[in-house]
């Protein structure tokens, strides 16, 4: 039974825990008055208010002078630099961009956001993240990003994140920090770091319950329980998400509880209590090559292998689990799937020395245990993680100007012991002989300071240092059977890196319209033990002499808000890499991605976000938001050796695209909400989704075809003098209106050496398996929730 169940069942047991615990308040401020200048906080420099807002000299009359008095209350900012890094490029979106509409994955909540793109991995809510490109070219998961919720981190010490945890109704909002950022964030921020923030206590006050359905069977029971005051605030989010889905063999699911707790415990102390746990039952598809995409994407009368019709995956199944014959069989024949639980238990403690530097202690446990037959393999096996981290933040002066300082330490150690399988076919993804088992263990052991000083009345420079200790133990043993022996080989790794990442920022807000910002960042990734013993051709072996990626990104950029109708924010990026690690695929019926180093390589963009109100007296409720990025990566120095069964062949990709990475992606959301009237709380949007082709290879000879979805949403919320009914909202949708068929996520293909020499083109790359899944075609949701 799960924690949340739990708590609903005992309500009477939870509220003796919680409410009977002394509470204090906590008042912070201050107030500085003065006749002719107004000062802010002790530590901060003096404000000069604009000229509209100056206090003019008292004219030379008879009359009685009237006496003005000021008055500012200012506070200093409790933030961790990790939940607000200066400096970084950053983008936002809150719970206004995604709370009405039917909320399926994270995809969800980073739509709008400029710099993001997403892909579908391996599951309904495995939705693969990237910043700036970094994930684009992942078939599962969140990588070379950090992952924090509401402080704690969701990112394994081996660099693994995933989005299954996620229910969007169960957040405020989101904040993605884009570019390098190992100087705060340490290990495997390589494009940067994301941070979602749950809804508060205090601001669902009460009881939310909610039902989302639509097309292939959906449907979300969810609700949500907040309560707080300034002595405390709880967050207990449930929800339970099931359906068929659009492809054969892709029914799933999703249960996910959610749980934060604030409380004060005396005006200078306050605990943080962070739990979430999700379990995924998933069926899962095989990745099909162009040409059987292009045949069957959605997988139709593919069930009995035998029979199957053009363009069915199948996948080559050991007849007695151990060696000789196989027999192919489809993935919902074989029951190919994901079957996962993900728990994570976090404390923080956060004490203020003072007004001016506060404490922070936290500790987190995540296990992650995963049993996933999505190959002719089955991975069974637990991933536990511990993290530890002490940080301080403190607000002083130099020269008399407002400095800034964050330093912390941190150390998090994952011990893994797992197990693959042959799957027979027997149906049910019953397993045979053991194949492999691998166990080991990593650690990362970092330190990182940040300083923000505010030199002059309009500039601020940031500078820090973060660098990491990583130690990686693994050994893997293969096993091999025939009809009269077996056999089995172990291979061992004993990696140990150490990196270091500073960085420099330079900001300049000439006036409340502008800010200017530049940026020099640095960020590295190790390999993880699951990258070192894969081989090229998609099978067990050898991998282990894989080095760290490191970048450094120089970013440029600007927000500006020429009025109060229109914000515009705009960057540049130019980041060089080295040893970049990237990863593909070498079919259905193999282990998994090969992974390599790439010697040298660019990533060079832009990113373009706008929000504009066109007409603000005729069509006050109307707005536009625009979100773009340009993306052009390539390699600079890597030579590919191929093979055939009789040669090598060396082929330099200097000047090629990386593959996976879209070029060009593009959001416009055009909304509107009717602010008053008898149609007060009726609004809704149409919505423009494009994502350019991209290469799938590294010789650059194939590509995924772009494409471009319409999207329709209309929701209403009943205005407040409608008394109960206020408390209701509905909304309805249609995606994908024009019924495009689509590729949703596609993994990076091998070239490969035909008989004569020469690179396959093509035609031939077209049948390579393992690599594309099918959007959703046009789908219809709605749901309702209500207010206790």
């Amino acid at each position: 039974m799960s924690v949340l169940r739990y708590l609903f069942r005992y309500p009477d047991m939870f509220r003796t825990a919680y409410f009977s615990l002394p509470f204090y308040g906590i008042m912070m401020g201050a107030a500085i008055f003065s006749a002719t200048t107004t000062y802010a906080a002790v530590g901060a420099e003096k404000l000069r208010p604009p000229l509209s807002k100056r206090v003019l000299p008292a004219s030379r009359t008879k009359k009685t002078p009237v006496k003005t008095e000021q008055i500012l209350v200012t506070g200093l900012s409790r933030s961790s630099a990790l939940t607000r890094p200066a400096g970084q490029t950053t983008y936002s979106s809150d719970r206004s961009s995604f709370a009405n509409q039917v909320g399926q994955s994270v995809a969800d909540m980073v739509v709008t956001i400029p710099g993001v793109s997403f892909t579908q991995g391996n599951g309904p809510r495995d939705t693969n993240i990237s910043i700036r490109g970094s994930g684009d070219r992942q078939s599962w998961g969140l990588k070379n990003i950090q992952v924090l919720e509401d402080g704690f981190p969701m990112t394994q010490p081996d660099g693994t994140a995933r989005a299954d945890l996620i229910d969007p109704h169960a957040y405020q909002g989101v904040d993605i920090f884009e570019g390098p950022a190992s100087t705060l964030y340490g290990n495997y921020a390589i494009n940067g770091a994301i941070n979602f923030r749950t809804r508060k206590g205090a601001d669902i006050h009460g009881l939310e319950l909610g039902s989302d359905f639509g097309s292939f069977g959906m449907f979300n029971n969810y609700a949500a329980l907040g309560l707080g005051n300034r002595h405390y605030d709880l967050m207990i989010f449930g929800s339970d998400v099931r359906g068929n889905g659009f492809i054969a063999n892709s029914r799933y699911n999703t249960s996910t509880e959610n749980v934060r707790l604030r409380v004060n415990l005396t005006s200078a102390d306050r605990l943080i209590l962070k739990f979430v746990n999700n379990v995924t039952d998933a069926f899962l598809p095989a990745r099909l090559s162009l040409n059987q995409y292009r045949a069957n994407p959605y997988q139709q009368g593919c069930i009995n292998a035998s029979s199957a019709a053009a363009g069915c995956a199948s996948v080559n199944l050991l007849v007695n689990g151990r060696y000789g014959a196989k027999v192919a069989m489809s993935p919902e024949a074989a029951g190919l799937g994901r079957f996962d639980r993900r728990t994570v238990v976090g404390l923080r403690w956060e004490h203020d020395f003072n007004s001016r530097t506060t404490w922070r202690n936290q500790f987190t446990y995540d296990q992650r245990h995963i049993d996933q037959p999505t190959s002719p393999m089955a991975y069974v096996g637990p991933y536990n993680s511990y993290n530890v981290s002490s940080d301080i933040t403190s607000h002083a002066e130099l020269a008399g100007r407002a400095l800034e300082t964050f330093a912390g330490v941190s150390f998090d150690y994952l011990d893994f012991g797992s197990q693959t399988y042959n799957i027979m076919p027997l149906g049910g993804a019953t397993r045979g002989a053991m194949s492999s088992e691998s166990y080991g263990h990593q650690w990362n052991l970092g330190a990182r300071f940040q300083e923000d000083w505010h030199f002059a009345p309009d500039w601020h420079i940031v500078a820090g240092l973060g660098g990491t200790y990583s130690d990686i133990g693994a050994t893997e043993t293969l096993y091999g059977y025939s009809a009269t022996t077996s056999t089995q080989r172990a291979i061992t790794a004993n990696r140990f890196y150490f990196n270091l990442a500073p960085e420099g920022a330079l900001i300049y807000t000439p006036s409340k319209d502008w800010t200017l910002h530049t940026r020099v960042g640095t960020a590295y990734g190790t390999p993880s033990s699951s990258n070192l013993f894969i081989t090229p051709q998609g099978e067990y072996g050898n991998n282990t002499q894989l080095k760290s990626q490191t970048s450094v990104g120089i970013d440029l950029g600007g927000d500006w808000h020429p009025s109060s109708t229109i914000s515009i924010q705009a960057t540049g990026f130019y980041e060089f890499y080295k040893n970049e690690l990237v990863s593909q695929s070498a079919g259905v019926n193999t282990v998994g991605s090969y992974t390599f180093n790439a010697p040298a390589s660019e990533h060079r963009g832009v990113v373009l976000g706008v929000e504009w109100k066109p007409m603000p007296k005729m069509l006050p409720g109307g707005r536009v938001k625009l979100s773009y990025t340009y993306d052009n990566q390539v390699y600079t120095n890597y030579t590919e050796v191929l093979s055939n069964s009789t040669l090598s062949r060396s082929f330099s990709r200097k000047g090629h695209y990386i593959p996976g990475v879209i070029p060009n992606f593009l959001n416009a959301r055009f909304l509107y909400d009717q602010p008053d009237g008898p149609l007060e709380g009726l609004g809704g949007y149409a919505e423009v989704t494009w994502r350019d082709s991209y290469w799938l290879d590294n010789a650059n000879r194939l590509k995924a075809p772009g494409y471009a979805l319409l999207n329709l949403e209309m929701h209403y919320d009943s205005p407040a003098q409608f008394g109960w009914a206020h408390r209701l909202h509905w909304y309805f949708e249609v995606q994908n209106v024009a019924n495009q068929t689509y590729i949703a996520g596609a993994a990076n293909i091998s070239d490969s050496l035909q008989a004569n020499g020469q690179q396959a083109g093509a035609t031939t790359l077209m049948n390579s398996t393992g690599s594309i899944y099918a959007g959703s075609p046009r789908a219809y949701f709605g749901g309702v929730r209500i207010r206790f």
